[in-house]
């Protein structure tokens, strides 16, 4: 008899409010600044968008899930354990048999002085995901009983625009997962444009499931490169359905624009970057974090600002917020001192906290109310 898909390991309770879906991989991470092939070696760490939201989540009291595929091996393993010691839900992760876990480099730039070298702060991925066990995600999983349960009990449910270049059997997973509507249900979806992915696949699937989300989120140079503008207006105008449209203008700005007209736009915080990769994934689970704990738009952006610019000062996908009277004073903060307001990895100085520097340190919020139910949607 051959091998079959096994489930991750069970977790009792209640469904958790968040379920992220989406492929991860094994992450090798070089031991020093500069090109691939001035690197003798590289540590072992796990990495992707689905499972970095479901993470941050987690580490902002929201309590969250993950639901992918790995395959039956080391990484598969490794993967599970780390995602779920952050705190994740991983009972709806299938373990593949036959497919093997996918697979990242990451290329981190410095001074090296190597024609190669992409300079200090800038990072590159190199990718070895095809026929991936995450690949092989399908309609099916809807009547998988672990995915089903969580899925059922979710009251937010965070796609990408990764999983839909995966393979047609993903993008298909997709499509019925935005088809599914629930009631008191919000689905976001980060567009996370990855042009490698797309080089063998039509990428005018996107903008049906990009509009068919409650939230959208668009980096504006991705936006520019999948959609040929990165102006929010333009965006909102491209992607009428949504019931807000967060566009992110990476160290710049962040705009979020509702349906009804309304716009409300905060600046990016000061920040000594130690590493780029990751804050996308950061700001998303912090600005999705203010959403479900009922805070306001500003407060919204700005605990995405906050969430990223923590981990812009790390090295690796993941980092912690600081303490919770630390949040709260950064998220009241007056405009001017909000823009005054300093991150390194060091410390977080800002005219709204004491004179001592604060340094970051542990998870920040409560844990999560009632999502109030998902907005009407345009038809």
């Amino acid at each position: 008899m051959p091998p079959q898909d096994t489930p991750g390991p069970a977790r009792p309770g209640p469904p958790p409010t968040a379920v992220c879906v989406g492929e991860s991989m094994a992450v090798l991470l070089p031991d020093r600044p500069g090109p691939l092939e001035a690197v003798d070696t590289f540590r072992l760490s796990v990495g992707g968008a689905e499972s970095n939201v479901a993470g941050a989540l987690a580490g902002l009291g929201v309590p969250t899930a993950w639901i992918s595929r790995v395959g039956d091996d080391g990484f598969g393993r490794r993967l599970l354990a780390e995602v779920a010691a952050r705190g994740v839900d991983v009972s709806g992760v299938t373990v593949d048999p036959h497919r093997p876990t996918g697979l990242y480099l990451k290329e981190v730039g410095g001074a090296t002085g190597h024609r190669h070298d992409l300079g200090p702060g800038r990072s590159r991925l190199h990718y070895h995901r095809r026929g991936s066990a995450a690949a092989a995600l399908s309609p099916a999983l809807l009547t998988d009983p672990a995915a089903a349960r969580l899925l059922a009990g979710a009251r937010l449910l965070h796609l990408s625009g990764i999983t839909a270049a995966l393979s047609d059997e993903c993008l298909a997973l997709l499509r019925a997962l935005l088809a599914d509507r629930r009631p008191g249900r919000l689905v976001s979806f980060d567009l996370n444009w990855r042009p490698g992915l797309w080089r063998d696949r039509d990428p005018a699937v996107l903008p049906p499931l990009l509009d068919a989300a409650d939230l959208l989120l668009l980096g504006a140079d991705e936006a520019q490169a999948a959609f040929g503008t990165d102006e929010p207006a333009a965006l909102r105008r491209r992607f009428p359905s949504p019931a807000t449209v967060v566009v992110k203008d990476a160290a710049r700005l962040v705009t979020a624009l509702e349906r009804d007209g309304t716009v409300i736009a905060e600046p990016a915080l000061a920040v000594e970057v130690v590493e780029a990769t990751g804050a996308g994934d950061a700001f998303a689970a912090g600005y999705l974090a203010g959403t479900l704990h009922g805070l306001d738009q500003r407060r919204r952006l700005r605990l995405g600002h906050l969430a990223a610019a923590c981990a812009l000062t790390a090295h690796g996908d993941q980092a912690d917020l600081p303490p919770a009277p630390v949040v709260t004073a950064l998220l009241d903060a007056s405009p001017a001192d909000w823009a005054a307001t300093r991150v390194t990895a060091a410390a977080i100085t800002s005219p709204a906290l004491p004179t001592s520097p604060t340094l970051p340190a542990a998870p920040a919020l409560p844990t999560s109310p009632a999502l109030p139910a998902a907005p009407a949607r345009a038809e």
